[in-house]
């Protein structure tokens, strides 16, 4: 598999409220929550100026109110922007690590207390904002960007004890589901419980036509490595954010 086609699953499967076509690079925009829908993906062609390719993206974001944030990949365009970045003063931040998985040898999850929807419920909605602490402005914003997911969804949450400690998002395009913020409730980590919601969620991709999974982790998460790594997902390749005004890794 050609590694790029992953880039647009992610930024299909986790999109952005406004997209901006410029020059081969896609921006991004979603008023501020997460990087990865306000961030400008030089992922095609450029052919303007650079320096003023540039220029314009920082006066674009400053008017939006956002920190100009570039998703740096190894099908970056052109090749030396990271360095140019990096000689303009913006930091490197949050490398990650983007990993797949062939599906065809999961284990059989062993707990079952498992709720996949097709569609965002009230209940799905209030505890993921829960347990991944949500703030209430950026509420309304993840709903619409969800919202927004052309392919097929499923809207996971593991329950104990009456109650959901562990849920998360998949999503299948072309036979690849992405996992998106798997998040489990502190108070039930290393407990093996993420393990099984995932192995679960993979059972269900596995039944609706997904082959593979994939995946991006943060490369200072050490125990999210850890359980990837468990599963059998494998690094396929890393990216990087630069920011301006920012404090780098």
């Amino acid at each position: 598999m050609d590694i790029k086609w992953i880039e647009e699953l992610s930024l299909n499967n986790w999109p952005s409220l406004s997209t901006l076509l410029y020059d081969g690079w896609i921006l991004r925009f979603a008023d501020g929550y997460t990087k990865r829908a306000n961030s400008i993906n030089p992922l095609h062609y450029s052919t303007c100026d650079l320096n003023t390719k540039i220029e314009h993206c920082e006066s674009l974001y400053s008017v939006h109110q956002l920190q100009p944030t570039f998703k740096i990949t190894p099908f970056v365009q052109p090749l030396n922007l990271d360095h140019v970045l990096e000689q303009k003063g913006y930091s490197l931040v949050d490398l990650t690590s983007v990993q797949t998985l062939d599906l065809h040898h999961i284990n059989e999850p062993l707990l079952n207390s498992v709720i996949i929807e097709d569609q965002m419920s009230t209940e799905w909605i209030e505890n993921y904002c829960r347990l991944n602490r949500v703030i209430d402005k950026h509420k309304d914003i993840m709903e619409r960007m969800l919202s927004n997911i052309k392919t097929k969804k499923g809207f996971v949450s593991l329950c104990f004890e009456d109650q959901v400690i562990a849920c998360g998002l998949g999503v299948i395009e072309r036979e690849y589901i992405g996992l998106y913020d798997i998040v489990t409730d502190l108070s039930f980590r290393n407990q093996g419980f993420g393990e099984q919601m995932i192995l679960n969620l993979l059972k269900w991709g596995r039944a609706n036509g997904a082959t593979h999974s994939y995946l991006a982790v943060v490369a200072h998460n050490e125990p999210a490595l850890r359980l990837y790594s468990k599963l059998g997902y494998s690094e396929v390749y890393k990216y990087w954010y630069r920011v301006k005004n920012a404090v780098s890794c």
